[in-house]
């Protein structure tokens, strides 16, 4: 493989399955070295990295949890010394918590924020000396459609998602000067395990209500997380890109 990520170095959290497995693949098709980070699935880990494998690319598997300051500090510091760089960070890690705020516990809002949004600035902190000294670099954040419109029943996804929209804002402003760019990506619906569970009703109601009729595809957000991660847009910080078929404008 080959492409405009080639000699570069890559990180995605969450990385083994759905949509950050997507991301996985379109980076190393673009000829980036990408270390795919997982929790808990080795398993599932593994085959991303397979498959990046047979299609030609470089993958590794690196366990190790977002929510973790230390755990967090030492993988990267591990991926910088073995690669000797770190060009691109996709922070993709995410849980979710379902249910009306009377019902939410406060170890569901504090495991949400801990992963979500606490991890998101673990990670880009300790990730970001290197790019910083390397005077280049891609950070993009996945957050959601909901932290921007809300929705009954994700008081701490939307919240922690929210916040991801104003740390990538205001790290863009900090670092621009230092050739790193900060961005987000906001998907809506997309095919995954989470989307999978839903009834048909439900997936009905959903495509009803968005303009474009369907639900994305994770290859669709992988895209827009590429484009966002690659050289030739520099001049792009502290957006957000919304991939959601116009169901929010």
């Amino acid at each position: 493989m080959s492409g405009e990520l080639d000699g570069q170095v890559a990180i995605v959290t969450g990385g083994s399955r759905g949509i950050g497995r997507a991301i996985v693949c379109r980076l190393a098709g673009a000829g980036a070295r990408v270390v795919v980070n997982y929790l808990a699935n080795g398993a599932a880990a593994e085959e991303t990295v397979r498959l990046v494998r047979d299609a030609g690319g470089s993958a590794t598997a690196l366990a190790f949890d977002v929510g973790d300051e230390e755990a967090v500090r030492l993988a990267m510091q591990n991926v910088v010394e073995q690669h000797g760089r770190l060009d691109v960070l996709v922070n993709n890690a995410g849980v979710s918590a379902e249910g009306l705020l009377l019902r939410l516990k406060a170890e569901e809002w504090e495991r949400v924020l801990r992963t979500n949004l606490t991890g998101v600035f673990h990670c880009t902190k300790a990730a970001v000396r290197a790019m910083v000294r390397g005077r280049y670099g891609r950070i993009v954040n996945l957050t959601s459609v909901v932290g921007e419109m809300g929705n009954a029943g994700q008081t701490a996804y939307a919240a922690a998602k929210a916040g991801v929209v104003g740390f990538t804002k205001s790290l863009a402003r900090e670092i621009a000067s230092r050739g790193v760019t900060v961005n987000a990506v906001a998907p809506g619906f997309v095919e995954t395990d989470m989307t999978a569970a839903l009834s048909e009703e439900q997936k009905i109601f959903y495509t009803n209500v968005i303009p474009a009729g369907r639900i994305a595809t994770p290859d669709e957000v992988a895209a827009a997380v590429g484009f966002l991660a690659s050289p030739v847009a520099g001049y792009i910080t502290g957006q957000v890109l919304h991939v959601n078929g116009g169901l929010y404008m």
